[in-house]
C-alpha cells in the first residue's frame, strides 16, 4: 500500500513533521495543495505536507461512476449500509502512510493525519486506533465512520494510545452534503467519551474559508510547538 500516488510540498529543508490530509469524494492528492501557502507557517516550522491520491473505485450513489474515493457511499440514508471493508481498508493505506513518514526519518508523535469530508472520516477511523502515538488529528466537514466498533476498538482498549491526542474539527453551518449535524454528533459522541475535542464552526457550505485556515494554522504552530 505504500505505493500509492502522493502529492508532497516541504516547508524548509530537512522536515521533521509531516502532515497526511486526505482528500474528499471525487477530489484527488492536489485539492488541497493550495492551502500550504495559505497557512502562513512560521518559516521555522519545516513540515512535509503528504496529499494522497484516493483509489479509484465505483461510487453506488453516483450511478456506479469510478471515481476517487476512500469507500463506496451507498446511500445519503444516514442510517443505512456503509462500506466498512472500504473503510477498514483505506484506514490501512493511512496506516501505510504513516509508517513510509516514519521510516523518512519523522518521529510518530510529529505527524498528524488530516483529511476533508471522507477523507476526514478516514483520518478519524485510522488515527484513533493507530498503534503508536501521533502529534493530532485534525478532521474537516465530517463524521465518524463505524461509531459502533469504536468502544472496542478505543475507548476500552488498553492498547489504544491515540484517545488523549488533540483533534481538531470543523463543519459549515450550511453543508448541504455532509449537514453540520453529522459533525456535531460524531463531536458529542467522543467528547461523551472523554476525548477532547477543539471545535469550530463557519457559516459557509461544504468547503474551506479563510478563517478556517487561520485557525488551522494556529491549531497546528500549537501542536507542533507541544511536541517539541
Amino acid at each position: 500500500m505504500t505505493d500509492i500516488e502522493t502529492v508532497e510540498i516541504e516547508t524548509g529543508t530537512n522536515p521533521d513533521g509531516s502532515i497526511i490530509w486526505l482528500h474528499g469524494l471525487g477530489a484527488d492528492g492536489h485539492d488541497f495543495e493550495p492551502i500550504v501557502p495559505e497557512l502562513r507557517l512560521p518559516a521555522n516550522l519545516s513540515l512535509r505536507f503528504v496529499f494522497p491520491h484516493a483509489p479509484v473505485r465505483p461510487v453506488t450513489i453516483n450511478g456506479g461512476t469510478a471515481m476517487r474515493a476512500w469507500y463506496d457511499i451507498y446511500s445519503l440514508d444516514r442510517g443505512g449500509p456503509v462500506d466498512e471493508q472500504g473503510i477498514r481498508d483505506s484506514g490501512e493505506i493511512a496506516n501505510a502512510l504513516i509508517a513510509r513518514e516514519r521510516e523518512r526519518g519523522i518521529a510518530s508523535d510529529r505527524i498528524v493525519l488530516a483529511g476533508f469530508s471522507q477523507g476526514g472520516a478516514i483520518a478519524l477511523h485510522a488515527a484513533l486506533r493507530y498503534p503508536v502515538k501521533l502529534a493530532g488529528l485534525m478532521a474537516l466537514s465530517t463524521y465518524l465512520p463505524l461509531w459502533s466498533s469504536l468502544d472496542g476498538e478505543v475507548i476500552d482498549n488498553p492498547a489504544a494510545v491515540n484517545k488523549d491526542i488533540p483533534i481538531f474539527m470543523a463543519h459549515g453551518t450550511f453543508d448541504p452534503v455532509l449537514p453540520m449535524q453529522m459533525g456535531s454528533g460524531s463531536r458529542d459522541l467522543l467528547r461523551d467519551r472523554g476525548l477532547e475535542i477543539e471545535w469550530r464552526e463557519y457559516p459557509m457550505a461544504h468547503a474551506v474559508c479563510a478563517e478556517e485556515i487561520a485557525h488551522i494554522r494556529d491549531w497546528l504552530v500549537g501542536v507542533f510547538d507541544a511536541a517539541e
